[in-house]
């Protein structure tokens, strides 16, 4: 693969920009204009207007240039392969087309618009990573052979697929990559990704600018960006929408948000510390020509980035702020040394027994995950690529990717999503050659080793000489410091007794010298002796007091838990002291942490394979199955409550049913997220189907409901990925759909509906401009079929909108379309 390219910047105007020095005004909504012009049902990909009315879109971006935009984007949100395909056009035409048209307006700057591919990627839909990256590639070579001079990635509400799209950008050109999600009102991406994690992960993979556009209005907008100004280390770009939309007595979709109210309302947008700034959905020239006036009246605000240590998930963070005194904890249980059942699973491709270790220590209060594979005979570059995308979809906490050979190292990077801990680098000059350039490459956080080709020095001045080195080196790759841990390896007691406090002032040296975090791998020092937990707890506070960060252990073993919760006491990081309260209020001592349940269970195995479990037994291990999302396991466990004589209704009823109630309310209370409620599903199904088999059914027979549910993107909206994920978490639940696509014609909803008898509808409308055939919809099912009810949702879809348009209910996500489900079927 290519490696990415040193950004060239020739306008002097957009160096300002990206170098902080002046603000940038980018253009409006380009729907909105389209729609007002009569244009929006000429094609179903708009963007073809650039081949069949070139001048109408040129008179459209003209306004925008006379009103003061010093940037427009082409008109090419929608022009990748997958959404062209069958038009008969080329993303090269539609892009070449669309930057000719807006040098002809008269643009200052022309930038490539890129948005979401309308596909989902895997392990959640189809689309792989790779070819999710060959397709921005694709648009990425076009914008540039066009003449763009600027990348513009917008509207991705997935960070692993916004991931894709940066890093086709950063290997594909030089020309600098402005790069924005979409929020919803709960400040998380449909995905569960909040603003900070996004920009800390985009920011440091190498976007020019990050931010947020579309979605909401300013007003709410503002919030959002104030919690990305730590995190972001370029400029911050906010595009809102005009407001909330809502059907007017036309019929039309309008926002209410006009420009002296916009304009109010991107004040606070600017004092958060935006400088890139434009409209979304219903902004007009209005709204960018009042906005101009106020970025002339408008002081450039001071960057808020803030030099934490970060490692993040898509939907979690630990971060060690500057000066905090607070530390992270690093699970070391999935590791195959010295763990055969673990060692075993790897090699029979069988990753429920590593879920399982994640989960329990996650339980057990891990920050961080560590993940190694490295057993001999695996293709570790595959199995560490697949255990970590397996585990994300699975638990939140972020992974530290652990392996000595760099080719996997980058290939579990490159598809993970977020910020990884790399483990690790050493003070060898070929470890930094090699592992280096990864971390750079990625945005990952990374661990340096203190051992260089001499091996592991005694002294605690030799290992602070290599940590220097080796943050030099990683400052020298473009790896600022507060991205670098240092591990100052713990020797075993045993055989190393006097080296203990030199590692403890080796961390103390780092810690005062170099300003970096610093990690141990604390169960070492006891290598050889009994009663380990014993020592090992005592060195961890002694090692606690000597200034580490970011121990490594077993979070499981109680002894440690004991020293932690004292610690976080002691330093502050426990407010009120209530988890250590919690654990030990009223008792006499320490209350051990046990693994969950899910690790002893039977894992992949059937229950003929090994010890017979109890009904019980076999319940609690289904009920876990489900609720950490492993298919094997639950179908494992299904089998075995068979295998007691429990009935196939009553393990649905009593322990699949539950279990699924549970996994809801963890998911409407924010501990889940869409990853894992597509888990829990997918091994709620694994379990279906075993119980299916029993009462003599195909596994692949129709689900159980009677009459199947019909969803449909509306006419003339060629985005699907909202719906295609309420389709599979329905069918995931037992339930028949029929999906009739997208683009479907009010006609083809009420000929299925007679076809099938369905008694509910799901219509998905993405684009402002569609909701009208929506609202179409619903009038001919209320006339034509009356006792049949609709649910509705969509990006640009409220509560409010819904019930004006006629729907029955309005589905903010799709767990909430299976609430709906349950509750008429």
């Amino acid at each position: 693969m290519a490696a990415p390219r040193t950004i060239t910047v020739e306008s002097p105007l957009l160096r300002d920009a990206l170098e902080g020095r002046a603000h940038l005004l980018l253009d409006g909504g380009m729907g909105t204009l389209i729609q007002e012009a009569g244009l929006a049902g000429v094609h179903e990909v708009p963007d073809l207007l650039n081949l069949t009315h070139p001048q109408e879109i040129c008179q459209l971006q003209r306004r925008y240039v006379e009103a003061g935009a010093d940037c427009i984007t082409t008109n090419t949100f929608n022009a990748n392969r997958l959404k062209l395909e069958g038009t008969g056009a080329t993303v090269a035409e539609v892009y070449a087309a669309a930057a000719a048209i807006a040098r002809d307006a008269g643009a200052p700057l022309v930038a490539g618009d890129i948005g979401p591919t309308g596909a989902l990627l895997q392990p959640l839909g189809p689309l792989s990573f790779e070819a999710a990256y060959d397709v921005f590639a694709e648009q990425v070579r076009a914008a540039e052979a066009a003449g763009c001079q600027l990348i513009v990635v917008e509207t991705f509400s997935d960070l692993l697929e916004a991931k894709a799209a940066l890093l086709a950008c950063r290997e594909n050109t030089a020309l600098p990559v402005l790069c924005t999600m979409t929020f919803g009102e709960d400040g998380r991406t449909f995905m569960g990704t909040t603003p900070a994690i996004a920009a800390a992960t985009l920011s440091a993979i190498g976007a020019s600018a990050v931010g947020l556009n579309c979605s909401l209005g300013p007003a709410e907008l503002a919030g959002l960006l104030q919690e990305m100004t730590p995190y972001a280390r370029c400029p911050l770009m906010v595009q809102p929408n005009a407001g909330l939309p809502r059907v007017n007595a036309e019929g039309e979709t309008v926002f209410d948000v006009g420009p002296e109210e916009f304009a109010s309302a991107m004040e606070r947008i600017l004092a958060a510390g935006a400088t890139v700034v434009g409209g979304c959905c219903g902004t007009t020239p209005a709204h960018i020509a009042r906005l101009r006036q106020l970025l002339a009246a408008t002081p450039l605000t001071a960057p808020g980035y803030r030099p934490s240590f970060l490692v993040t998930s898509a939907q979690a963070m630990a971060e060690l702020q500057p000066g905090s005194p607070n530390i992270a904890v690093i699970g070391e249980r999935i590791n195959p040394t010295g763990k055969k059942r673990l060692k075993a699973a790897l090699l029979a491709g069988d990753f429920d027994v590593a879920v399982a270790e994640a989960v329990a220590q996650v339980n057990a209060g891990a920050d961080i995950l560590d993940v190694n594979v490295g057993v001999p005979g695996l293709d570790e570059p595959a199995v560490l690529r697949a255990v970590a995308e397996r585990l994300q979809a699975t638990v939140t906490a972020p992974l530290q990717l652990d392996s000595s050979n760099p080719e996997a190292l980058e290939a579990a990077c490159r598809t993970y999503a977020g910020r990884p801990l790399i483990n690790s680098v050493s003070g060898k000059a070929e470890s930094l050659a090699a592992v280096l350039p990864v971390a750079a490459r990625y945005g990952a956080t990374v661990l340096g080793l203190t051992l260089d080709e001499g091996g592991i020095p005694p002294t605690a001045e030799e290992r602070f000489a290599i940590a220097q080195r080796i943050v030099e080196a990683a400052e020298a790759a473009g790896i600022p410091r507060e991205d670098v841990a240092i591990d100052c390896l713990v020797m075993a007691a045993a055989t190393n007794q006097e080296e203990i406090p030199r590692i403890l002032e080796a961390v103390r040296l780092c810690k005062q010298q170099l300003g970096v975090r610093t990690v141990l791998g604390v169960s070492n020092v006891s290598f050889g002796l009994p009663r380990r937990p014993v020592l090992n707890a005592a060195f961890l506070t002694a090692a606690l007091a000597s200034g580490l960060d970011v121990p490594i252990l077993n979070p499981l073993e109680p002894r440690y838990q004991d020293a932690l919760r004292a610690f976080k006491v002691i330093n502050g990081q426990d407010g009120k002291c209530l988890a250590y309260l919690e654990a030990y209020a009223g008792t006499e001592e320490a209350t051990p942490v046990a693994a969950a349940q899910g690790s002893a269970a039977p894992a992949s195995a059937s229950a003929s394979d090994g010890p017979q479990f109890s009904a019980e037994e076999a319940a609690a291990a289904l009920y876990q199955a489900v609720l950490t999302g492993r298919p094997d396991a639950a179908a494992a466990a299904a089998t075995a409550l068979l295998a007691q004589q429990q009935e196939p209704v009553a393990i649905a009823g009593d322990v699949l049913s539950p279990a699924l109630d549970e996994v809801g309310r963890r998911y409407d209370i924010g501990a889940y997220f869409l990853p894992q409620l597509m888990a829990a599903a997918e091994a709620a199904k694994a379990a279906f189907d075993v119980l299916s088999v029993a009462n003599g059914q195909r596994p692949d027979a129709p689900a159980a409901a009677s009459t199947p549910i019909v969803i449909a993107t509306v006419e003339g909206d060629i985005h699907d990925i909202g719906k295609n994920i309420v389709r599979m978490l329905l069918e995931n639940y037992g339930f028949a759909v029929r999906d009739l696509g997208r683009d479907v014609a009010p006609q083809a909803v009420l000929d299925a509906v007679r076809e099938t008898g369905a008694k509910l509808v799901g219509l998905s409308a993405l684009m402002t401009t569609t909701v009208g055939a929506m609202e179409r919809t619903i009038a001919l099912l209320r006339q034509e079929a009356p006792g049949v009810s609709v649910m509705v949702g969509g990006a640009v879809l409220t509560a409010d909108y819904a019930a004006q348009i006629g729907a029955d209910f309005y589905v903010e996500d799709a767990a909430a379309s299976v609430k709906v489900a349950k509750q008429l079927l």
